[in-house]
């Protein structure tokens, strides 16, 4: 066997840097964002059924909820972190957050633009007073 054999077999049969050979270790991140969800699901819940939050900010209440829980999904479960190794993973979640946006925002204005071009007669009121009895 040459030096690079023995090196691999080495490496090979030592862990890891950064791992532990204790097996719940692993499951405390992933227990840690579990707890985080529920408690913000919980929350949500709480905040869309009780008086006690103003009436027009239970909507925004509700936002922040959902971002937070966004959050802890892309932390605690998909591993995205600001580290020099998921540069890649956070450029590809920023083009895609975008491209959702512009099919959402776009979508939105091309809906509204066909709402306002419509005619006050028709589908949304009364029916047009030429569609009786004219025929050409």
């Amino acid at each position: 066997m040459d030096e690079r054999d023995q090196r691999h077999e080495q490496s090979a049969s030592h862990e890891t840097p950064g791992e532990s050979p204790d097996w719940g270790s692993g499951l405390v991140k992933p227990l840690m964002g579990l707890a985080a969800s529920v408690v913000l699901t919980l929350a949500s819940f709480w905040a869309a059924g009780t008086h006690l939050v103003w009436g027009p900010g239970v909507p925004v209440l509700l936002a922040a909820l959902a971002i937070g829980q966004m959050g802890v999904h892309l932390v605690f479960f998909l591993h995205v972190s600001s580290g020099p190794e998921s540069t890649n993973t956070i450029l590809a979640l920023a083009f895609g957050v975008f491209i959702v946006a512009l099919v959402v925002f776009g979508s939105l204005i091309i809906m509204a633009n066909l709402d306002a071009g419509m005619t006050s007669c028709g589908m949304h009121g009364s029916p047009c007073p030429e569609s009786f009895g004219h025929r050409s």
